[in-house]
This record gives C-alpha cells, sequence and structure tokens, in this order.
C-alpha cells in the first residue's frame, strides 16, 4: 500500500523528503510534477510489514517535527 501526505508545494515536499533523511534517517519519497499534477505534490510513504509500531511512531514524531521546522 502507498500512503500519500499532501504536501501542495514542490519546495517544501523535497525540503521534508531532504530532512526526514538527514535528520531522522528516514527516507521518504517526495513525489513531484510531472508524477502529480503542480499543487498535488505529496510524500509518499510505502510501510511493509517489516515496519513495527516503534517504527511508525519514530516516523510520525519525525514527521511532525520536520513539519513544524520547514516553512510553507
Amino acid at each position: 500500500h502507498i500512503v500519500p501526505i499532501l504536501v501542495s508545494d514542490p519546495v517544501r515536499c523535497k525540503a521534508l523528503s531532504d530532512t526526514l533523511l538527514a535528520e531522522h534517517g528516514i527516507y521518504v519519497q517526495p513525489i513531484n510534477y510531472p508524477t502529480v499534477p503542480r499543487g498535488a505534490e505529496r510524500l509518499r510513504i510505502t510501510p511493509a510489514p517489516q515496519h513495527t509500531d516503534g517504527m511508525i511512531d519514530k516516523l510520525v514524531v519525525a514527521l511532525e517535527q520536520s513539519w513544524q521546522s520547514i516553512p510553507g
């Protein structure tokens, strides 16, 4: 399954992805135009069976911190 997180800004989408990787060690793929229409930029999360509840909790905290730290 793919879980999209709508960002709606290509610069912020890439910055969120970069911050999650650099500061939290979590890779989340940014999806920008032309894959999606302009204004529909998103992060694509692909959970898998090997992801534990702890990993998911870490992702939620990292997303919240990154979202608040990047203007947009």
